[in-house]
């Protein structure tokens, strides 16, 4: 089976007060295969910058099992500590290496945990976009290819006409209003 296109969100929280609506949503997507939620990690991060580490997840048992912790693989996360990072690091970089590909140089790597302000917690999700396979094949057999993605702020949406300045500064306010 072909795996769709693939993102990692991070969500940052102040002072979490989850009430299981996250993961209710993620499991909503799931059972009308929009998304499939790869890997779900929470970072609590305090004061002093120490971080701790907790799986967060809707997949079944053996869909954890076939999986794994990848998020912890992509940002350096040692679940198993610095030597299961430093392992998993070296086995990945190795695989690359025999099949050719040209794997993250230090100028591309994205340091999530260092982005995560002290004294806050954070939600890493790492979602697989079943809807847009279809999308994505058929650009693949039209010659196309991503160039790149990105969300766009509802600030940005003013300007081409999409939200009124009401509008945009609301949303604005709600994606950004735990982090005032």
């Amino acid at each position: 089976m072909a795996i769709g296109p693939v993102q990692m969100i991070v969500l940052g929280f102040n002072h979490p007060n989850f009430h299981g609506e996250v993961i209710a949503e993620l499991e909503r997507l799931r059972k009308s295969d929009t998304v499939r939620v790869i890997d779900a990690l929470a970072v609590y991060k305090d004061s002093q910058g120490e971080i701790e580490v907790e799986h967060l997840s809707n997949l079944s048992t053996q869909e954890a099992v076939e999986l794994g912790s990848k998020i912890g693989a992509l940002v350096g996360l040692g679940i198993d500590g610095e030597a299961g990072a430093e392992a998993g690091a070296a086995a990945g970089a190795e695989t690359a290496a025999t099949q050719g590909l040209q794997a993250f140089t230090d100028a591309d790597a994205w340091d999530i945990i260092a982005e995560i302000p002290d004294d806050t917690a954070a939600a890493l999700l790492l979602i697989e976009h079943h809807w847009a396979v279809p999308l994505r094949d058929a650009i693949a057999r039209a010659g196309g290819y991503r160039i790149g993605d990105g969300f766009i702020s509802p600030l940005d949406l003013v300007g081409i006409g999409l939200a009124t300045a009401e509008e945009a500064k609301e949303l604005h306010d709600l994606e950004t209003a735990a982090a005032r």
